[in-house]
């Protein structure tokens, strides 16, 4: 009598399996054709958008540091201003009435493991005011474990923190925007997406950052009007996406930016009652 149930089990057990692999055939091969409609019309080096914004205005420039993927660094813009970090330094420099010189070490191509290279590239006692982190998509593409990415996040703003430095961290964008990902990889990166941000605003708060939710901020926008919102390779934004995406960044970082130069002013009377210079970043406000 326990031959039948058993058999029955079995059955479920090998439909499951094989459920199972003919899905991850379908994904593999849905990746590949997402792959190749995107491409790289848009190589992979972003714009060089360094510079001191706003260079008239009065008082010491604020230092903002740019950290992340290809977002961050503003591949698909087409003019510095239009980048991501150009837009916020533009956008602090206005509301905060100061200079601000960016600074931007974020990679195409970059994963939230190699934020550690690019802080450790930065020059030695180097500490700006705020530093904005935008990482994520590539972690969901590449499928890295949720753990890993949030634990590199982790030690990227530990890190930045014990310099002094203000955090705000851009949560991963809902990649099931991306038109050229087909049903049903898009709903499973869209998802997967979505538990990366959550989990990346939640680190982000219990390590003492700033996190801004892109998903919920400019996510519609770029379901909505996809042609508008993405550049030429329907998968990096458009100069305005960025523009949004930075709208939605720059109330959180010229809350940063304040938090910081109200920190400093303070430390500074104590530094020169001691006699300690500090580095140069650290004793501007």
């Amino acid at each position: 009598m326990s031959r039948p149930p058993l058999l029955a089990v079995a059955a479920a057990g090998v439909a499951a399996v094989a459920a199972v692999a003919g899905l991850r055939i379908v994904l593999t091969r849905q990746a590949a054709i997402a792959r190749r409609r995107i491409g790289k019309p848009l190589g992979e080096q972003s714009i060089d958008a360094d510079r001191v914004w706003r260079r008239s205005l009065d008082g010491a420039p604020i230092e903002l540091l740019v950290l992340g993927d290809s977002l961050a660094a503003g591949l698909g813009a087409e003019r510095r201003k239009e980048t991501l970090g150009g837009r916020l330094a533009k956008g602090t420099a206005r509301r905060m009435r100061r200079p601000v010189h960016l600074r931007t070490a974020a990679v195409v191509g970059a994963e939230s493991p190699d934020l550690g290279a690019q802080l450790a590239a930065l020059p030695e006692g180097y500490a700006p005011h705020v530093a904005v982190i935008v990482v994520g998509g590539n972690d969901v593409t590449h499928r890295l474990p949720v753990a890993v990415s949030t634990q590199h996040l982790r030690d990227a703003i530990l890190t930045l923190r014990r310099r002094g430095v203000e955090v705000v961290v851009g949560t991963c964008p809902d990649l099931g925007a991306l038109r050229p990902v087909p049903q049903p990889l898009r709903r499973l990166i869209s998802s997967l997406s979505r538990r990366l941000a959550e989990a990346q605003a939640e680190t982000a708060r219990s390590a003492g950052a700033h996190p801004v939710d892109l998903r919920r901020a400019v996510g519609p926008m770029f379901f909505d009007d996809p042609e508008a919102m993405f550049s030429l390779d329907r998968f990096h934004p458009s100069p305005l996406g960025y523009r949004r995406t930075a709208e939605a960044l720059l109330p959180a970082v010229c809350v940063a930016a304040e938090a910081a130069l109200s920190s400093r002013r303070q430390t500074q009377p104590h530094k020169r009652a001691t006699g300690d210079r500090g580095d140069g970043v650290a004793q501007r406000s």
